[in-house]
């Protein structure tokens, strides 16, 4: 049986981002099936420019200097390792229609869909997951 990993990212923040990316990683490198439904402020962790630069919470900044310190790599790194490891990448189409967005303004690689395209790869997910 293999092992199939649904995560939801609604909030657009730095420690959000690496919380999703780096359970997805982790997952698509024991060979799991990944999928991502960004949806609301979830979109900044895929949106072109936003995820260079999301926001921390106030009074964490020496957080962010602690990940430079440990080597560990940035959110568009690690968004590339999850397009590298095959993390099916879920922009939510009504967020995107509500808050006028277009496809193009994502990175590569993403697939747009609703609820019920991530609701049909999570119906048989081993492990949900909502950051």
């Amino acid at each position: 049986m293999s092992t199939k990993v649904a995560i939801i990212a609604s909030n657009g923040g730095l420690f959000d981002a690496y919380k999703v990316f780096n359970i997805a990683t982790a997952a698509a490198a024991t060979e799991a099936e990944v999928a991502i439904f960004f949806t609301f402020e979830g979109l900044n962790l895929i949106h072109k420019q936003a995820h260079h630069e999301l926001p921390l919470p106030a009074g964490r900044e020496p957080i962010a200097e602690g990940f430079k310190n440990a080597n560990i790599p940035g959110i568009p790194q690690l968004v590339e390792m999850a397009r590298e490891l095959g993390v099916k990448m879920i922009g939510c189409q009504m967020t995107m229609d509500v808050m006028n967005l277009k496809k193009e303004e994502f990175i590569d690689g993403i697939e747009v869909g609703g609820a019920v395209t991530f609701l049909d790869f999570a119906k048989d997910a081993n492990v949900s997951l909502t950051f």
